[in-house]
């Protein structure tokens, strides 16, 4: 599984040799809060907000700072706002009360801030930190699962999966994998003709 492993990263490089962070962000704070945000929304819309939102605030104390209503108004037009907007501050607040403001480097205290989860916080570690991590976000479950490179059924058991056979080249898969499903390997109408990995494709040879 090593080695076909290894053959998909190639091709995929060869296919998306630009795969990267598409989020705009200039500190570790900014990229949590754009990550918190790019959830069910677009990159694209997540960079149109976080221009407004950081220009008003960007550290975590001033977010902490911040009334939650004029945080939802901001935040407005990514969906699912009022949840966003709580887990934004929330965690801003834990950052400040906790962390004297700097967002932490370790998945354990990461994910024991309020309103992160495990992808968010391995976005970080990865991003930030140049930590061998990897996000299991829709496109990443859909791609892996379809690619034959996990059959779990949850986000943690697929990264159990990509852990075991990509350990070390964890980061760059995640992108890789990322820009596939979106650009590629759609959830409703994959372009399968323009796929170079067609051949190893569970979703085509099923």
């Amino acid at each position: 599984m090593k080695q076909d492993g290894q053959a998909i990263i190639a091709i995929l490089r060869k296919m998306y040799p630009d795969a990267g962070c598409e989020l705009n962000y200039s500190s570790p704070f900014e990229l949590l809060v754009a990550v918190i945000l790019s959830a069910q929304c677009t990159d694209r819309r997540v960079n149109l907000i976080t221009g407004k939102l950081f220009e008003r605030a960007n550290t975590a104390s001033e977010i902490a700072a911040m009334d939650v209503g004029e945080l939802e108004q901001i935040i407005y037009s990514c969906g699912f706002y009022k949840n966003k907007a709580a887990n934004i501050k929330a965690s801003a607040i834990d950052i400040v009360e906790r962390y004297a403001g700097e967002v932490p480097s370790s998945l354990e205290k990461l994910i024991s801030l309020r309103g992160v989860g495990r992808k968010t916080a391995n976005v970080v570690l990865s991003e930030v930190h140049g930590q061998d991590a990897i996000a299991v976000d829709t496109h990443v479950f859909r791609v892996s699962r379809r690619l034959g490179l996990s059959d779990k059924n949850t986000p943690n058991g697929v990264e159990k999966d990509l852990i075991k056979v990509f350990a070390g080249n964890l980061s760059n898969l995640h992108h890789l994998l990322i820009f596939h499903g979106r650009y590629c390997c759609h959830s409703q109408k994959p372009n399968c003709q323009k796929c170079s990995l067609k051949e190893r494709c569970k979703h085509v040879h099923r």
